[in-house]
């Protein structure tokens, strides 16, 4: 019984006053208007201005991306190069370290058998003078044995003892 008489209640006061009604209407739409101008319009403003700017952005990051990307493959074929570069140095370093090798040995031996000719050229020189100094000594001792013969007749163990003598006097002057 109370809520049949709450919706009679209701019902009584539910009639329409239709100035009110237009009058709300009318101030909805010129609300509408006002929000249209004032705040939707600015607000939408900047939101397509966040999104061109987010837009840019991304742009912005693709293009960077991709500069990275071609610097990226630029260094690894730069890095490539290089190395080649470096083993084909070090190929030549070798290559020019071994010439050189061959260079120094090729002289060393050369040089030895220089040092070897003029060695035995010199003790050849050396071996014709001492051959010289013992024929003049021999013949220096057989002119002096010569003149000590000749001033006295000796025996044969005399004589033996003479050139022993003289054999001893010779080296003992060298």
């Amino acid at each position: 019984m109370f809520t049949s008489s709450l919706v009679l209640g209701a019902v009584e006061k539910a009639h329409f006053n239709t100035g009110d009604v237009i009058f709300q209407l009318l101030m909805f739409i010129i609300l509408l208007a006002l929000l249209k101008k004032f705040a939707w319009g600015p607000l939408m403003g900047i939101m397509k201005q966040r999104e061109e700017h987010i837009v840019s952005e991304i742009n912005a990051a693709e293009e960077s991306r991709l500069e990275a990307k071609k610097l990226l493959e630029e260094q690894r074929s730069l890095l490539k190069e290089a190395r080649t570069d470096a083993q084909g140095l070090i190929e030549s370093a070798k290559k020019q370290g071994d010439v050189q090798r061959e260079e120094i040995i090729a002289t060393a031996r050369t040089e030895a058998e220089r040092i070897k000719e003029a060695a035995k050229l010199e003790i050849e020189q050396q071996k014709e003078k001492a051959v010289a100094a013992i024929r003049e000594q021999v013949a220096s001792l057989s002119v002096l044995i010569a003149s000590k013969v000749i001033e006295k007749e000796l025996s044969a163990a005399d004589q033996d003892k003479l050139i022993n003598e003289y054999i001893q006097e010779a080296g003992e002057e060298r």
